[in-house]
């Protein structure tokens, strides 16, 4: 009995590890997105929000898909952008899968997850392409907070990255202002819905047993306390690039309002 309560302790701990930093800004983003929508909303109305989602919903709604199908998932039915629907729903995926598949059921959480995953690796192909300066700059500031494994350095990233954003000398830039637009429209869609939360919340029951059994036959042991902290340090990294576009959206949802 002793054994099995050691067991689950130590499982509910490595889950808290693995998916922690992702829930706590998938919150944050929704909070924040809340927020801006209701600025948007008050100053310029409903219609407001087709600015931002005809880029922003599909990939969204690609972001579930692509994960889906990684997973196996059938995907029914996509809609990437419906602005004039009855119940305000922009877009969605339906997909089914086999209750009695492990694989498709942990595949469950980063379908629901995968609008941020999405959401950040386009921002970031974004910055590649469009502004490779600011793009380099953060990422060898993030690649020396991993290899340091330093939380504290965490912070000057991003600082950093903010400062290499607003600059005078960006703001004429047309480059930079097409890649700011563009990382508007995404980060403005890039929470999850409750749809989101309760089909990420099936594949964490699944992510559990899963772990339960890996500690069980010891495979878990070869994981080091580094490689943990490693792996945190890099997922808070890539978040914040999520959080800092949210925070940019919800200040010139805050403008617009004081405008209009």
């Amino acid at each position: 009995m002793e054994l099995l309560k050691e067991l689950i302790i130590t499982t509910i701990i490595e889950i808290v590890y693995f998916i922690g930093s992702i829930f706590v800004v998938g919150f944050i983003l929704g909070f924040l997105r809340t927020k801006s929508i209701k600025n948007f909303y008050g100053a310029i109305g409903r219609k407001s929000i087709y600015i931002t989602g005809f880029i922003g919903v599909p990939i969204h709604e690609l972001s579930h898909a692509l994960v889906a199908v990684i997973f196996k998932h059938k995907v029914n039915k996509i809609k990437l952008f419906q602005p004039n629907n009855a119940d305000g729903t922009l877009g969605y995926v339906k997909h089914a899968y086999n209750p009695s598949s492990i694989y498709q059921q942990v595949g469950n959480f980063f379908i629901g997850i995968a609008p941020i995953l999405g959401g950040i690796f386009s921002i970031t192909i974004l910055m590649y392409f469009l502004i490779p300066n600011i793009y380099n700059e953060f990422r060898i500031t993030m690649l020396s907070s991993i290899n340091e494994m330093n939380l504290i350095n965490l912070v000057s990233t991003f600082k950093e990255l903010i400062k290499l954003i607003f600059t005078v000398d960006n703001f004429t830039n047309i480059r930079f202002i097409v890649f700011l637009f563009l990382a508007i429209c995404i980060s403005s869609h890039i929470s999850l819905s409750k749809a989101d939360i309760k089909g990420a919340s099936r594949g964490i029951f699944s992510m559990f047993f899963v772990l339960m059994i890996l500690n069980l036959l010891g495979v878990t042991k070869y994981i080091s306390l580094n490689m943990i902290i490693t792996y945190n340090i890099f997922m808070i990294n890539i978040l914040f690039i999520a959080i800092i576009f949210s925070l940019i959206t919800y200040v010139v949802s805050l403008l617009v309002k004081l405008i209009f």
